[in-house]
């Protein structure tokens, strides 16, 4: 199967969403930065893209202009292995102008959407115990940021 790669769209951002999501992330690090030439679109020396990993996942962020905006259409789910790892990652990304939403969603200061998930959730919401799943439903529609805890809770009834 090939290599499927996110291609994130930014006006002239790219660089710095790189270097901030790389250093949210463990084993995380930039692997190239290319700059527009002379041909443009864009002023020469301008940023044009960053490839960069993120706990060895490729990523591709370009400065493609103010055409196209990221927005909530598409969101990266990250599966966090228990509560302190969501936590981390929930303050980490909502800092500095990130925008938390409902049902463990939130907007980085970027403009990307993320789905901040512990481990064991999904299992909980589409278990084939219709009970199950209802009470993991509900719980998880009164949280913003998930809790694996009282959802647990909820699911005990």
């Amino acid at each position: 199967m090939p290599t499927i790669t996110p291609f994130l769209w930014f006006d002239t951002q790219a660089e710095d969403a790189a270097r901030f999501y790389v250093g949210v992330f463990p084993n995380s690090r930039i692997t190239t930065i290319s700059h527009y030439g002379e041909a443009g679109p864009r002023p020469a020396g301008l940023v044009m893209t960053v490839a960069f990993e993120l706990d060895g996942k490729p990523f591709i962020a370009l400065n493609g202009g103010p055409h196209w905006k990221i927005n909530e259409a598409i969101s990266l789910l990250i599966d966090c292995a228990d509560q302190a790892e969501v936590d981390r990652y929930w303050e980490a990304l909502t800092a500095d102008g990130g925008k938390p939403h409902a049902c463990g969603w939130l907007t980085d200061k970027f403009g990307v959407t993320w789905q901040v998930v512990p481990r064991g959730f999904i299992d909980l919401v589409t278990s084939p115990d219709p009970v199950i799943a209802a009470r993991a439903m509900a719980a998880m529609q009164q949280m913003v940021k998930l809790d694996i805890g009282a959802l647990r809770r909820a699911v005990e009834g």
